[in-house]
């Protein structure tokens, strides 16, 4: 299994039952890093490296992804957000900044709500809040997000369905999101095709519970005009062209203080631009 290089990987518990495998490196402030999917804590090798020159940079695989531990139940953002408030805890850090990408921006958007006084600065990289993303998958534009559709459904189906060709699942993600196909590796590729192939139950118990638990969270949050209160950066593709919204004024209705970028490249920033992202998150850390 490839690991980022010059950092320490550590097993830290932080729930009842859950550990989460953890690479570690670097001093100074702190800020964990969230991975998407189908990756893991990999997808942040060449930002992590960089940032751990003058950082301490933390970067978990999150709750039933990668080598971490995979409960049946209980994949609510809110949740996870709590597995990282307290992996940085026991690490040492109560306040820290918190990047993340795709399902890894999810939790981390839910942490900066649940935890304002943890959380310094935010980046979110190529999503929308849950609430968002439901409003903006609409008619024929629905498609792009099928697996979100499929994976909503009841416990059985999509577990079944995607156990019959999980390489091919995943692998589908991984091809038709990027635009540099040189950006994942072979053995980056087949590290998170075997991770996602390992941990079918808990991926889709993920994403059902941002069709359920987490839209509900969202929407109590909305309703209480409760935002995000630190500095925030969102680097996202132009998905509003072809789906019609408003991505600035989206995020505009969570934010007080956002820098919002609309990005060139892929999906998988990370791999794709890591000196962008880097530079990205160096200017939100001196704000």
């Amino acid at each position: 299994m490839p690991t980022i290089t010059g950092f320490d990987y550590h097993r830290i518990p932080v729930a009842e039952g859950v550990s989460l495998n953890v690479a570690v490196a670097g001093t100074g402030t702190p800020i964990v890093l969230l991975h998407g999917f189908p990756q893991t804590h990999l997808m942040w090798r060449h930002v992590a490296a960089d940032l751990a020159s003058d950082h301490t940079v933390i970067c978990p695989d999150l709750r039933g992804y990668g080598d971490s531990d995979k409960p049946a139940d209980d994949y609510s953002k809110r949740t996870m957000a709590a597995d990282i408030v307290a992996l940085a805890g026991a690490l040492g850090h109560d306040r820290f900044a918190l990047a993340g990408h795709d399902r890894g921006a999810l939790v981390a958007f839910r942490a900066g709500l649940d935890h304002p006084d943890t959380i310094t600065h935010l980046a979110c990289l190529d999503i929308l809040p849950t609430l968002d993303m439901w409003d903006a998958m609409h008619g024929v534009t629905a498609a792009v997000g099928f697996h979100l559709l499929l994976m909503a459904q009841p416990p059985g189906l999509p577990e079944e369905m995607i156990a019959g060709a999980p390489d091919a699942f995943f692998g589908h993600f991984l091809d038709l999101w990027g635009s540099d196909p040189t950006a994942i590796p072979a053995d980056i590729r087949t590290a998170y095709l075997d991770a996602g192939r390992n941990a079918i139950p808990s991926i889709v118990a993920d994403y059902r519970a941002s069709a359920g638990i987490d839209v509900e969270h969202d929407k109590a949050d909305r309703d209480a005009g409760n935002r995000l209160r630190m500095p925030v950066a969102v680097l996202q593709q132009d998905w509003g062209a072809a789906l019609g919204y408003d991505a600035v004024a989206l995020w505009r209705a969570w934010v007080a203080d956002l820098d919002h970028t609309t990005v060139p490249y892929g999906h998988f920033m990370a791999e794709e631009a890591p000196a962008e992202v880097t530079k990205a998150l160096r200017t939100l850390l001196t704000r």
